[in-house]
């Protein structure tokens, strides 16, 4: 009897999605999980939709309750990890699917799941090429506004929170509250922790690799 027959696929979809990587300072998170057939409704009932479209607190909130009744899986790559992975890879989405493939692997190692759902970042070719035994057996779909699936929302909202959580011990650590995205308040803060610390302070808490860290280190060279 096959692996397959003693071990039934469950029905149902993983889920996954990233936040932060449109944001200078903070990680890189991908969560993921994994949404059993018919609980759509419940999903819809407690409001979990795309996290761009909820407030911080929203995001907060409703993570606690996903984590405590789905199976999920979440992967953050801190700043100092980040950059190391960029200059090594020197591709933003082959290192995204990296944490995708991870954060797959870890629920299908509690799930045997045969569909995971994914938000379009990139050439479908890098997730395969980076799952292993477990995730090369699953159909992989990538697509544009992948979050309209509940699956993927709920997803999203795992990893904003994560990375909201990573964000403020991170600007505690450095006694500097850190905004998110790559606003001009994001530039005045970089400036500000460079002209405290040093520039090697931006391995540490920002994406070196945004344009934000040339402005930064142009008006320290002034």
């Amino acid at each position: 009897m096959s692996q397959e027959e003693l071990f039934p696929r469950e029905a149902g979809r993983i889920g996954t999605d990233e936040s932060g990587k449109g944001d200078y300072f903070g990680p890189l998170v991908v969560a993921g999980l994994y949404l059993p057939e018919g609980q759509e409704e419940v999903l819809r009932e407690l409001g979990v939709r795309d996290s761009k479209k909820c407030s911080d607190r929203k995001v907060m909130e409703l993570a606690a309750i996903i984590k405590k009744g789905y199976t999920h899986a979440i992967v953050a790559v801190g700043p100092a990890r980040y950059n190391e992975l960029y200059e090594r890879l020197r591709n933003l989405n082959r290192l995204l699917a990296w944490a995708h493939a991870r954060v797959i692997e870890n629920i299908l190692s509690q799930v045997p799941c045969s569909l995971v759902i994914t938000d379009q970042f990139g050439d479908e070719f890098y997730v395969r090429q980076a799952l292993m035994k477990l995730g090369r057996r699953v159909e992989l779909i990538q697509r544009v506004k992948a979050e309209d699936d509940l699956a993927v929302a709920a997803a999203s909202i795992l990893a904003r929170a994560e990375f909201l959580k990573r964000l403020e011990a991170l600007g505690k650590e450095v006694g500097l509250e850190l905004p998110k995205g790559s606003s001009p308040q994001a530039e005045k803060a970089g400036l500000e922790l460079v002209e405290r610390f040093g520039q090697d302070i931006l391995n540490k808490v920002a994406k070196r690799h945004f344009k934000l860290t040339e402005r930064i280190l142009s008006y320290i060279k002034k």
